[in-house]
């Protein structure tokens, strides 16, 4: 379980591609503080981790993740986003994520709005995942509140700390990214044709 507040990003140091897997290797600032089987949100995917060396950990995409992720669009020396596990009792500062990516987006554009930013991001409607207005969702694993949501298409605003801590500023125009929906949100909509 997790928020969507990113703790820190860290540098794609190397990937190895074995059958279907693909290992990923992320060098970080708390890697010394991890364990193996350790859960981790890598651009709001959850991965656990495999193999710890120095200041650098691993972590296996499985076929399946692969397909709905845009993990392998990665390359060495890209910056992920990160965020460990919630504990007991922690603060949920963003919203309840669950590190399981339903799809992929692309930005459709980027605005600057005069000290803040605004993503557009268009999505595959045909999957039935909804976003609502000020309702949350989780972009590249940061907790964010939809503003402008659309059949096939939302829009978020990024504060500036936000842009300059996470992968947001690699974001362009045509980027690939992770969207995890609200979690409610998918419970109701597959249970209302149901009533």
């Amino acid at each position: 379980m997790f928020s969507g507040i990113i703790e820190e990003t860290g540098e794609l140091t190397a990937i190895h591609k074995e059958q279907s897997n693909l290992h990923l290797t992320v060098k970080t600032a708390f890697t010394n503080e991890l364990k193996i089987d350790q859960s981790i949100a890598h651009n709001g995917v959850c991965l656990t981790v495999v193999g710890i060396q120095n200041d650098t950990y691993t972590v296996t995409a499985i076929a399946e993740t692969l397909l709905k992720t845009n993990l392998g669009e990665l390359h060495v020396g890209d910056i992920v986003n990160l965020e460990r596990c919630l504990k007991v009792g922690d603060r949920l500062d963003g919203h309840i994520v669950q590190g399981h990516v339903d799809q992929i987006a692309i930005c459709s554009s980027v605005t600057e709005t005069n000290g803040s930013w605004t993503f557009t991001f268009e999505y595959d409607a045909s999957t039935k995942n909804v976003t609502v207005e000020k309702g949350s969702v989780c972009v590249n694993g940061v907790s964010l509140t939809v503003v402008n949501s659309k059949d096939h298409s939302f829009s978020v605003c990024i504060i500036p700390y936000t842009y300059e801590h996470t992968n947001f500023k690699t974001i362009q125009q045509g980027s690939i990214v992770n969207i995890e929906f609200d979690i409610l949100g998918k419970y109701i909509s597959r249970l209302l044709p149901k009533f």
